[in-house]
């Protein structure tokens, strides 16, 4: 089928960003200050342009925050893993470091980014572009012949991608048997991580994601699957991730990313979907371990996966500085566990961070990290809630757009979730691509039909009705 052309009238994604207030220009002396950034640890780095790092990110990205080199050795691997070093760059207390409190992170919408920093800086000076010279906070992590994390340290030093490379373009060469010599052992380091990760109990839910791309002078909903490449390359951010956590949980001073334990009630809303769908669940196998075996084209594991969502509820954040909270574990994760490598992107990181290059370094932490540390997590909730609010409305308003003239029209869907309680059910449509709420009780984990009954592009809502046989 050809795809769907929207109408241009009505269709405009800056009303969502008026309606969250997302402001991409930014004072005058924020400008000024991220045009010539200057770092403040010029002269206590490490020269580290020797080793041959390179960024994986999505086509067209400019703010690259992370690059990898991954070394085989006969007794395991060692990874280096350099983070822009946004802490060096960023005048503590300045109009820049103020604006980028307001923000909380970079926002994504189809036509465009809204920013945590200027762009001059970050997808200019601060950035890891291929063959320049950038300030980075670089991780070096020994592991041993089954991938487990044995040593670890973090420092400031100069470094030099070699190349930007994208997932497709990995994913492409690994297939060939050509992978960049930087990351050759990308493969068996990631296949590693992830079996540990099973380990641990960590649970990884595999959905494709909505995505709104564009098509010609319009928009369409495509499914972004996930290539083993951006599985591999989450391990080493995972990875350092949990070796900043360890670091700050031993200092007793920082900031996690937590999630508590699944609760009984997800967990048996799950084994009840296993069992409606015919999927097996082995005695004393963890949800992880299952979900981890579905098959990935299976519509029984789309609704799986739907329902294991569930079990991931209460992220949050805990800044700490002295007293270790209670909940230091990321359930998901299957361990502690900090987010440091993101500080374009992502505020929290800068400050971890910074902690982490202290306590290494046995230097005092900086005043403005430590101090900032109590105010971070509710600066984070609250940018987590707006990004993921902007995500889901431009989905929306992309589907209610798709289907606007097509009200009464049948469809045939898969049904992610049965009606339960006060609960719609939630359908998915292939062609075009739509994820619904379903009056009626649709079966779950079926094929069925459904009738649209609402698409609304002022509510940006949809509706599908679905009638027994």
């Amino acid at each position: 089928m050809a795809p769907i052309r929207l109408p241009t009238s009505n269709f405009d994604f800056h009303a969502i960003r008026s309606e969250f207030r997302l402001r991409e220009a930014f004072s005058d002396d924020a400008l000024a200050e991220a045009s010539s950034p200057v770092d403040r640890y010029e002269h206590d780095r490490e020269d580290r342009t020797d080793i041959p790092l390179v960024t994986i990110d999505p086509p067209g990205s400019m703010d690259l925050d992370q690059a990898v080199h991954i070394e085989r050795l006969t007794s395991g691997f060692v990874v280096h893993y350099a983070i822009a070093d946004v802490g060096a760059l960023v005048i503590p207390g300045g109009a820049l470091d103020s604006e980028t409190r307001e923000r909380g992170q970079t926002y994504y919408l189809p036509d465009g980014s809204v920013p945590l920093h200027p762009r001059v800086l970050s997808e200019g000076s601060a950035s890891l572009l291929p063959n320049e010279a950038r300030a980075a906070a670089l991780w070096r992590i020994e592991l041993d012949s089954d991938g487990e994390a044995v040593a670890w340290t973090v420092g400031r030093a100069m470094v030099r991608s070699v190349a930007r490379l994208d997932y497709a373009g990995v994913q492409a060469d690994v297939d060939a048997g050509t992978p960049h010599p930087s990351i050759a052992a990308l493969a068996e380091f990631g296949a590693l991580r992830a079996q540990a990760a099973l380990l641990r109990g960590s649970i990884d839910i595999t959905l494709p994601e909505q995505e709104v791309v564009p098509d010609g002078h319009s928009w369409r909903v495509e499914l972004q699957g996930r290539t083993d490449v951006d599985t591999w390359n989450a391990e080493v951010s995972l990875l350092t991730g949990m070796c900043a956590a360890r670091i700050m949980l031993d200092a007793r001073v920082g900031i996690l990313r937590t999630l508590p334990t699944a609760s009984k009630d997800a967990l048996a809303t799950l084994r009840t979907t296993a069992d409606t769908l015919g999927i097996e669940w082995p005695e004393g196998a963890s949800a992880g371990a299952v979900l981890a075996g579905l098959p990935s084209a299976a519509p029984e594991t789309l609704a799986m996966m739907t329902e294991a969502t569930g079990l991931l509820r209460g992220a949050d954040y805990a800044a700490f500085d002295g007293d270790v909270p209670n909940l230091t574990d990321h359930a998901g994760i299957g361990a502690p566990y900090a987010h440091v490598t993101a500080p374009l992107r992502r505020l929290s990181d800068r400050y971890a961070t910074e902690v982490c290059l202290a306590v290494v370094a046995d230097t005092e932490i900086p005043a403005w990290a430590r101090t900032a540390l109590p105010d971070l997590p509710a600066v984070m909730r609250a940018s987590d809630s707006t990004a993921s609010k902007v995500d889901r409305a431009c989905i929306d308003l992309t589907e209610a757009t798709m289907l606007a003239r097509r009200v009464g029209e049948e469809f045939g869907a898969l049904v992610l979730r049965g009606a339960e309680g006060k609960r719609d059910a939630e359908v998915f449509l292939d062609d075009p691509i739509v994820i619904g709420k379903c009056t009626g009780e649709p079966p779950e984990g079926e094929k069925v039909t459904v009738r649209l009954t609402v698409a609304d592009t002022d509510s940006r809502r949809i509706e599908f009705s679905y009638d027994s046989p």
